[in-house]
């Protein structure tokens, strides 16, 4: 329901069901297009995901922005993939500047003690 109202947190988490078919049939144009509907929400992971699709069918380019996004938007492997497609040259270094600047401007924009005591909170509990 959540996810027919457009939440972008939901949009993703249908796409992993519609990807391993639990509860739903497995359906690939249905990941792709809830992944998308996710992305244009604002959901980093599916960003990233789009990118990784893209990049393994050869949409270079695609890739490349969509990783640039998902990056300025805090996602990590974002930054990792982008770093990676750098070296091969496929990014340039004022795009993969101008990417980690806005991830770390992202990151920075998380941090509060109120998040940091709720972590270390959870650690002690996990272990």
């Amino acid at each position: 329901k959540a996810a027919e109202l457009g939440d972008a947190d939901a949009q993703y988490e249908l796409s992993r069901l519609y990807e391993v078919g639990k509860g739903v049939e497995k359906d690939e144009w249905k990941v792709i297009h809830c992944l998308e509907e996710a992305a244009i929400g604002g959901h980093p992971i599916a960003r990233n995901r789009l990118g990784r699709i893209e990049w393994n069918i050869g949409n270079t380019e695609r890739a490349v922005k969509h990783c640039i996004i998902a990056a300025k938007l805090g996602d990590d492997d974002s930054t990792k993939m982008l770093m990676h497609m750098f070296r091969n040259g496929q990014v340039s270094k004022d795009d993969l500047a101008s990417a980690l600047r806005a991830h770390q401007a992202a990151v920075d924009a998380t941090k509060s003690p109120q998040r940091e005591a709720a972590e270390e909170y959870h650690q002690r509990e996990v272990v």
